[in-house]
Protein backbone atom coordinates (compact mmCIF):
# COMPACT_ATOMS: atom_id res chain seq x y z
CA UNK A 1 0.00 0.00 0.00
CA UNK A 2 1.53 3.60 -0.82
CA UNK A 3 1.97 6.00 1.31
CA UNK A 4 -0.57 8.28 0.37
CA UNK A 5 -3.06 5.98 0.89
CA UNK A 6 -1.66 5.10 4.35
CA UNK A 7 -1.63 8.58 4.88
CA UNK A 8 -5.74 8.83 4.28
CA UNK A 9 -6.46 5.67 6.01
CA UNK A 10 -4.42 7.00 9.15
CA UNK A 11 -6.88 10.07 8.67
CA UNK A 12 -9.86 8.42 8.40
CA UNK A 13 -9.34 6.18 11.47
CA UNK A 14 -9.17 9.12 13.29
CA UNK A 15 -12.29 10.49 12.59
CA UNK A 16 -13.80 7.06 13.00
CA UNK A 17 -12.25 6.30 16.74
CA UNK A 18 -13.25 9.77 17.87
CA UNK A 19 -16.51 8.65 17.88
CA UNK A 20 -15.99 4.93 18.97
CA UNK A 21 -18.63 4.26 21.51
CA UNK A 22 -15.26 2.22 23.52
CA UNK A 23 -13.33 6.26 23.36
CA UNK A 24 -16.60 7.72 24.38
CA UNK A 25 -19.27 5.34 26.75
CA UNK A 26 -22.73 6.39 27.22
CA UNK A 27 -23.56 7.70 30.98
CA UNK A 28 -26.03 5.04 32.51
CA UNK A 29 -29.04 5.87 33.68
CA UNK A 30 -28.51 4.88 37.05
CA UNK A 31 -31.57 7.27 38.05
CA UNK A 32 -34.39 5.59 36.41
CA UNK A 33 -32.88 1.70 37.38
CA UNK A 34 -35.53 0.51 40.19
CA UNK A 35 -38.14 3.58 39.45
CA UNK A 36 -41.81 2.58 38.64
CA UNK A 37 -42.31 4.03 35.35
CA UNK A 38 -45.82 6.44 35.80
CA UNK A 39 -48.29 4.80 33.20
CA UNK A 40 -46.36 2.38 31.76
CA UNK A 41 -44.70 4.73 29.32
CA UNK A 42 -41.30 3.65 27.77
CA UNK A 43 -37.75 5.07 28.99
CA UNK A 44 -36.77 8.13 27.25
CA UNK A 45 -33.84 7.12 24.61
CA UNK A 46 -30.85 8.18 25.98
CA UNK A 47 -29.37 11.83 24.65
CA UNK A 48 -26.38 10.89 21.87
CA UNK A 49 -22.86 12.08 22.54
CA UNK A 50 -21.82 15.03 20.63
CA UNK A 51 -17.87 14.37 19.82
CA UNK A 52 -15.92 16.69 18.04
CA UNK A 53 -15.20 16.54 14.03
CA UNK A 54 -11.32 15.81 13.29
CA UNK A 55 -9.91 19.58 12.33
CA UNK A 56 -8.57 19.91 8.74
CA UNK A 57 -4.47 20.78 9.72
CA UNK A 58 -1.88 20.94 7.21
CA UNK A 59 -0.04 17.41 8.81
CA UNK A 60 -3.71 15.57 7.52
CA UNK A 61 -3.14 16.85 3.99
CA UNK A 62 0.54 16.31 4.23
CA UNK A 63 -0.81 12.87 5.29
CA UNK A 64 -2.94 12.41 2.37
CA UNK A 65 0.12 13.28 -0.05
CA UNK A 66 -0.02 16.75 -0.98
CA UNK A 67 2.93 18.94 -0.83
CA UNK A 68 3.77 21.72 1.50
CA UNK A 69 2.94 24.36 -1.43
CA UNK A 70 -0.10 22.25 -2.38
CA UNK A 71 -1.59 21.79 1.34
CA UNK A 72 -1.12 25.80 1.90
CA UNK A 73 -3.14 26.00 -0.84
CA UNK A 74 -5.57 23.66 0.32
CA UNK A 75 -5.96 24.73 3.91
CA UNK A 76 -5.99 28.46 2.59
CA UNK A 77 -9.25 28.56 0.19
CA UNK A 78 -10.64 26.10 2.92
CA UNK A 79 -10.28 28.24 5.57
CA UNK A 80 -11.82 31.43 3.61
CA UNK A 81 -14.86 28.86 3.12
CA UNK A 82 -14.91 28.45 6.90
CA UNK A 83 -14.11 25.06 6.70
CA UNK A 84 -12.72 24.19 10.26
CA UNK A 85 -13.11 20.34 10.11
CA UNK A 86 -12.63 17.74 7.29
CA UNK A 87 -13.59 18.24 3.61
CA UNK A 88 -15.31 15.46 2.13
CA UNK A 89 -14.63 16.18 -1.79
CA UNK A 90 -11.29 15.26 -0.58
CA UNK A 91 -11.85 11.84 0.69
CA UNK A 92 -14.57 11.27 -2.21
CA UNK A 93 -11.62 11.93 -4.73
CA UNK A 94 -8.97 10.04 -3.52
CA UNK A 95 -11.79 7.00 -3.41
CA UNK A 96 -12.41 7.72 -7.30
CA UNK A 97 -8.52 7.64 -7.98
CA UNK A 98 -7.03 11.11 -8.12
CA UNK A 99 -3.77 11.85 -7.45
CA UNK A 100 -3.33 15.21 -5.04
CA UNK A 101 -2.15 16.94 -8.15
CA UNK A 102 -5.40 16.46 -10.21
CA UNK A 103 -7.52 17.00 -6.77
CA UNK A 104 -5.49 20.80 -6.46
CA UNK A 105 -6.56 21.35 -10.39
CA UNK A 106 -10.65 19.88 -9.64
CA UNK A 107 -10.78 22.03 -6.30
CA UNK A 108 -9.63 25.12 -8.15
CA UNK A 109 -11.71 24.93 -11.41
CA UNK A 110 -14.76 24.65 -9.19
CA UNK A 111 -13.86 26.03 -5.37
CA UNK A 112 -17.53 24.90 -4.23
CA UNK A 113 -17.15 21.85 -3.79
CA UNK A 114 -15.29 23.05 -0.41
CA UNK A 115 -18.35 23.28 1.20
CA UNK A 116 -20.80 20.30 -0.08
CA UNK A 117 -21.62 18.01 2.61
CA UNK A 118 -20.85 14.22 2.51
CA UNK A 119 -24.32 12.51 1.89
CA UNK A 120 -24.52 14.85 -1.28
CA UNK A 121 -21.47 13.90 -2.90
CA UNK A 122 -22.34 10.27 -2.42
CA UNK A 123 -25.77 10.65 -3.72
CA UNK A 124 -24.61 12.52 -7.03
CA UNK A 125 -21.49 10.37 -7.16
CA UNK A 126 -24.02 7.47 -7.26
CA UNK A 127 -26.50 8.91 -9.58
CA UNK A 128 -23.79 10.07 -11.97
CA UNK A 129 -23.32 6.17 -12.27
CA UNK A 130 -26.72 4.99 -12.95
CA UNK A 131 -26.87 7.53 -16.13
CA UNK A 132 -24.17 5.60 -17.04
CA UNK A 133 -20.96 7.67 -16.43
CA UNK A 134 -18.82 4.56 -14.99
CA UNK A 135 -15.20 4.02 -13.45
CA UNK A 136 -13.19 6.46 -16.28
CA UNK A 137 -15.65 8.30 -17.77
CA UNK A 138 -16.87 9.48 -14.50
CA UNK A 139 -13.21 10.08 -13.61
CA UNK A 140 -12.79 12.32 -17.00
CA UNK A 141 -15.89 13.94 -16.67
CA UNK A 142 -15.02 15.28 -12.77
CA UNK A 143 -11.85 16.75 -14.29
CA UNK A 144 -13.23 18.11 -17.13
CA UNK A 145 -16.01 19.54 -15.69
CA UNK A 146 -16.13 19.56 -11.62
CA UNK A 147 -19.36 21.56 -11.64
CA UNK A 148 -21.28 17.97 -11.94
CA UNK A 149 -20.36 17.52 -8.27
CA UNK A 150 -22.19 20.93 -6.95
CA UNK A 151 -25.31 19.98 -9.01
CA UNK A 152 -28.80 18.78 -7.47
CA UNK A 153 -29.82 15.72 -8.46
CA UNK A 154 -33.18 17.19 -9.94
CA UNK A 155 -30.93 19.15 -12.36
CA UNK A 156 -29.63 16.38 -13.82
CA UNK A 157 -32.05 14.01 -14.25
CA UNK A 158 -33.97 16.67 -15.79
CA UNK A 159 -31.77 17.40 -18.79
CA UNK A 160 -31.49 13.60 -18.91
CA UNK A 161 -35.00 13.34 -19.89
CA UNK A 162 -35.08 16.25 -21.47
CA UNK A 163 -32.66 14.63 -24.02
CA UNK A 164 -34.62 11.16 -23.84
CA UNK A 165 -38.33 12.20 -24.51
CA UNK A 166 -38.52 15.70 -26.43
CA UNK A 167 -35.16 14.81 -28.31
CA UNK A 168 -35.75 11.05 -28.47
CA UNK A 169 -31.77 10.14 -27.76
CA UNK A 170 -31.33 6.39 -26.85
CA UNK A 171 -29.91 5.72 -23.04
CA UNK A 172 -26.50 5.21 -24.22
CA UNK A 173 -26.65 8.34 -26.32
CA UNK A 174 -27.82 10.59 -23.47
CA UNK A 175 -24.46 8.94 -21.38
CA UNK A 176 -22.10 10.18 -24.85
CA UNK A 177 -23.45 13.38 -24.73
CA UNK A 178 -23.19 14.22 -21.19
CA UNK A 179 -19.93 12.42 -21.32
CA UNK A 180 -18.93 14.98 -23.82
CA UNK A 181 -20.72 18.02 -23.20
CA UNK A 182 -21.32 17.91 -19.35
CA UNK A 183 -22.04 21.74 -19.50
CA UNK A 184 -25.29 21.41 -20.77
CA UNK A 185 -26.64 20.66 -17.58
CA UNK A 186 -26.12 24.41 -16.55
CA UNK A 187 -27.50 25.44 -19.84
CA UNK A 188 -31.80 26.50 -20.23
CA UNK A 189 -33.62 23.60 -21.12
CA UNK A 190 -35.12 25.72 -24.41
CA UNK A 191 -32.22 26.12 -25.98
CA UNK A 192 -31.15 22.81 -26.04
CA UNK A 193 -34.68 21.64 -27.48
CA UNK A 194 -33.70 24.46 -29.81
CA UNK A 195 -30.32 23.47 -30.95
CA UNK A 196 -31.64 19.58 -31.22
CA UNK A 197 -34.41 21.29 -33.52
CA UNK A 198 -31.77 23.00 -35.83
CA UNK A 199 -29.85 20.51 -36.49
CA UNK A 200 -32.79 18.12 -36.80
CA UNK A 201 -35.54 20.10 -39.27
CA UNK A 202 -32.98 22.64 -40.74
CA UNK A 203 -29.60 20.32 -41.16
CA UNK A 204 -31.36 17.20 -41.56
CA UNK A 205 -29.17 15.32 -38.81
CA UNK A 206 -29.83 12.14 -37.26
CA UNK A 207 -29.78 11.55 -33.60
CA UNK A 208 -26.41 8.94 -33.93
CA UNK A 209 -25.16 11.72 -36.64
CA UNK A 210 -25.60 14.74 -33.47
CA UNK A 211 -23.95 12.44 -30.99
CA UNK A 212 -21.10 11.79 -33.39
CA UNK A 213 -20.43 15.67 -34.12
CA UNK A 214 -20.48 16.61 -30.50
CA UNK A 215 -23.18 19.10 -31.51
CA UNK A 216 -24.46 20.24 -27.57
CA UNK A 217 -20.32 21.95 -27.51
CA UNK A 218 -21.35 24.38 -30.28
CA UNK A 219 -22.93 27.09 -28.75
CA UNK A 220 -26.23 28.24 -31.27
CA UNK A 221 -24.59 30.91 -33.05
CA UNK A 222 -21.74 28.92 -34.03
CA UNK A 223 -23.77 26.41 -35.59
CA UNK A 224 -26.31 28.41 -37.51
CA UNK A 225 -23.35 30.48 -38.73
CA UNK A 226 -21.52 27.38 -40.10
CA UNK A 227 -24.31 25.89 -41.46
CA UNK A 228 -25.32 29.40 -42.84
CA UNK A 229 -22.07 30.06 -44.29
CA UNK A 230 -21.97 26.17 -46.10
CA UNK A 231 -25.32 26.81 -47.17
CA UNK A 232 -25.16 30.00 -49.00
CA UNK A 233 -21.45 29.00 -50.85
CA UNK A 234 -23.80 25.65 -52.70
CA UNK A 235 -22.04 23.57 -49.90
CA UNK A 236 -25.00 22.33 -48.36
CA UNK A 237 -28.87 21.79 -48.93
CA UNK A 238 -31.58 20.62 -46.41
CA UNK A 239 -32.98 17.73 -47.17
CA UNK A 240 -37.11 17.27 -48.55
CA UNK A 241 -39.64 15.14 -46.76
CA UNK A 242 -37.71 12.23 -48.23
CA UNK A 243 -34.67 13.11 -46.47
CA UNK A 244 -33.06 13.73 -50.18
CA UNK A 245 -30.53 16.45 -51.57
CA UNK A 246 -29.29 17.35 -54.99
CA UNK A 247 -26.04 17.69 -53.67
CA UNK A 248 -23.95 15.32 -51.07
CA UNK A 249 -24.00 17.56 -48.08
CA UNK A 250 -20.56 17.22 -45.67
CA UNK A 251 -21.08 15.13 -42.32
CA UNK A 252 -21.56 16.88 -38.89
CA UNK A 253 -18.73 15.16 -38.00
CA UNK A 254 -16.51 16.87 -40.45
CA UNK A 255 -17.20 19.74 -40.16
CA UNK A 256 -19.00 20.79 -36.66
CA UNK A 257 -16.50 19.20 -33.51
CA UNK A 258 -13.25 20.36 -35.98
CA UNK A 259 -11.10 23.56 -35.87
CA UNK A 260 -12.25 26.82 -37.41
CA UNK A 261 -8.95 26.85 -39.75
CA UNK A 262 -9.88 22.93 -40.54
CA UNK A 263 -13.77 23.85 -41.55
CA UNK A 264 -12.54 26.87 -43.92
CA UNK A 265 -9.58 24.91 -45.83
CA UNK A 266 -11.11 21.86 -45.63
CA UNK A 267 -15.04 21.83 -45.70
CA UNK A 268 -16.17 25.26 -46.92
CA UNK A 269 -12.99 26.34 -49.07
CA UNK A 270 -12.76 30.14 -47.95
CA UNK A 271 -11.10 32.40 -46.54
CA UNK A 272 -11.16 33.75 -42.52
CA UNK A 273 -11.79 37.28 -44.29
CA UNK A 274 -15.51 36.24 -46.01
CA UNK A 275 -16.15 34.23 -42.77
CA UNK A 276 -15.90 36.97 -40.41
CA UNK A 277 -17.83 39.28 -42.72
CA UNK A 278 -20.79 36.60 -43.38
CA UNK A 279 -20.74 36.21 -39.33
CA UNK A 280 -21.49 39.76 -39.11
CA UNK A 281 -24.18 39.91 -41.75
CA UNK A 282 -25.64 36.82 -40.34
CA UNK A 283 -25.65 38.61 -36.40
CA UNK A 284 -27.05 41.87 -38.27
CA UNK A 285 -30.00 39.42 -40.26
CA UNK A 286 -30.52 37.85 -36.94
CA UNK A 287 -30.77 40.64 -34.74
CA UNK A 288 -33.34 42.10 -37.31
CA UNK A 289 -35.33 39.17 -36.83
CA UNK A 290 -35.73 39.30 -33.52
CA UNK A 291 -36.78 43.13 -33.85
CA UNK A 292 -39.36 42.05 -35.82
CA UNK A 293 -40.76 39.21 -33.74
CA UNK A 294 -40.61 41.86 -30.59
CA UNK A 295 -43.07 44.01 -32.99
CA UNK A 296 -44.98 41.40 -34.19
CA UNK A 297 -45.41 40.60 -30.26
CA UNK A 298 -45.77 43.83 -29.17
CA UNK A 299 -48.54 44.90 -31.92
CA UNK A 300 -50.83 41.19 -30.84
CA UNK A 301 -50.52 41.98 -26.98
CA UNK A 302 -51.84 45.70 -27.96
CA UNK A 303 -54.64 44.11 -30.69
CA UNK A 304 -56.05 41.65 -27.68
CA UNK A 305 -56.29 44.72 -25.11
CA UNK A 306 -58.03 46.80 -27.32
CA UNK A 307 -60.46 43.34 -28.08
CA UNK A 308 -61.23 43.46 -24.25
CA UNK A 309 -62.19 46.82 -24.09
CA UNK A 310 -64.35 46.91 -26.93
CA UNK A 311 -66.27 43.89 -26.00
CA UNK A 312 -68.60 46.00 -24.47
CA UNK A 313 -69.41 47.74 -27.29
CA UNK A 314 -69.36 44.34 -29.60
CA UNK A 315 -72.50 42.51 -27.25
CA UNK A 316 -74.11 46.00 -27.97
CA UNK A 317 -73.89 46.17 -31.39
CA UNK A 318 -74.54 42.31 -31.92
CA UNK A 319 -78.13 42.80 -30.69
CA UNK A 320 -79.16 45.41 -33.10
CA UNK A 321 -77.63 43.62 -36.12
CA UNK A 322 -79.61 40.58 -34.97
CA UNK A 323 -82.59 42.68 -35.49
CA UNK A 324 -81.83 44.84 -38.52
CA UNK A 325 -81.10 40.77 -40.34
CA UNK A 326 -84.82 39.00 -38.72
CA UNK A 327 -87.07 38.09 -41.28
CA UNK A 328 -89.53 41.20 -40.42
CA UNK A 329 -86.75 43.52 -41.16
CA UNK A 330 -86.93 41.75 -44.83
CA UNK A 331 -90.68 42.14 -45.09
CA UNK A 332 -91.01 45.67 -44.25
CA UNK A 333 -88.32 46.33 -46.56
CA UNK A 334 -89.51 44.29 -49.32
CA UNK A 335 -93.19 46.09 -48.80
CA UNK A 336 -91.68 49.60 -49.68
CA UNK A 337 -89.71 48.57 -52.25
CA UNK A 338 -91.68 50.70 -55.65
Amino acid sequence: MSAQACGVLRWTWRSVSLCSPLLFPVKQQAALVGIPRLFCSAPPPPKAVQHPEPELTMRALAEMGFSETQAEVVYEVAKKKRCKHQVPILTSLFVLGFNPNSMLKVLEKCPDLYVVKESQLQQRIANLRKLGLLEGSLQRVISHYPQILSLPIKKVNAVSRLLREKCQFTVQQVTDILRDSPHILQEDHTSLEYVFQYAYFRMGGQQAEMVKAKLFRLSVEELQCRHGFLERRGLYQTPDKKGQTLIVNPKLKDFLPVSEETFLTKIALSTQEEFDVFRKLLARELEEERGREHTRTASDEGSDEEGDKSGDYDEETKEEEDVKDTGYNKRRKQRWEP
